[in-house]
C-alpha cells in the first residue's frame, strides 16, 4: 500500500528557512522584506495573496505591498488576479534566477552606452580620465559577454538534467 499524501512541511523549520535566506541576501544589499516576502511565496506550495503573505511573515498586508512591487519589477514574482475577487495573489515563475540573472540585464547595456559617450566626451583613451572610462565600458562589455554565455551553459545545463523547455522563452517545467 502506498502513501500519496504530501509530506507536511515543518512550519518552523520553513520559517527559519525563510528569515535566514532573508538575512543572507540582505547582508549582500537585498533589501530584507522584498528577500522575505519572495522566500516566503517560494517556500508555499500555492500561490499567496498579500495578505496570506503577511500573515506567514507576522506583517500586515500593507507591508507586504512594497516588497511585491519591487519582485514583480524584477521578474522575481507573477501577480495573478483571484477570480471573482479584487484582490491578487503571488507567485514565484519557473526560472526566477534566470529571469532576474540572465534576461533583466539590461543594466549592462546602459552602462556601456553611458560609458562609450563618456569615453567620447574625454576625447578617447588617451586622457587619463578617458581611460579610466573606457576600462569600466570593457568591463562591463565582459561582464554582459559572461552573462550572455553563462545562460547558454544554464540551459544546457538544465535540458542535460531532465528540465525541458527554454527559461529564456519562459517554458513551462
Amino acid at each position: 500500500m502506498t502513501d500519496d499524501r504530501r509530506a507536511t512541511p515543518n512550519a518552523e523549520e520553513v520559517h527559519l528557512f525563510v528569515e535566514r535566506m532573508a538575512m543572507a541576501f540582505a547582508e549582500v544589499g537585498f533589501p530584507r522584506m522584498a528577500a522575505r516576502v519572495l522566500f516566503a511565496v517560494m517556500s508555499a506550495d500555492e500561490p499567496l495573496t498579500a495578505g496570506e503573505i503577511g500573515e506567514r511573515l507576522g506583517v500586515s498586508a500593507a507591508a507586504v505591498s512594497g516588497a511585491v512591487r519591487y519582485l514583480t519589477q524584477f521578474g522575481m514574482l507573477l501577480r495573478e488576479p483571484v477570480p471573482r475577487s479584487r484582490r491578487d495573489r503571488y507567485r514565484v515563475p519557473d526560472n526566477p534566477w534566470y529571469e532576474a540573472t540572465i534576461t533583466k540585464t539590461g543594466i549592462y547595456k546602459n552602462f556601456i552606452d553611458v560609458a562609450t559617450a563618456g569615453v567620447d566626451a574625454l576625447h578617447g583613451p588617451a586622457t587619463p580620465g578617458g581611460e579610466r572610462v573606457a576600462e569600466m565600458r570593457d568591463f562591463f562589455i565582459f561582464v554582459q559577454e559572461e552573462i550572455d554565455a553563462l545562460g547558454e551553459r544554464w540551459r544546457a545545463r538544465r535540458a542535460a538534467t531532465g528540465h525541458p523547455g527554454d527559461p529564456a522563452k519562459g517554458d513551462r517545467q
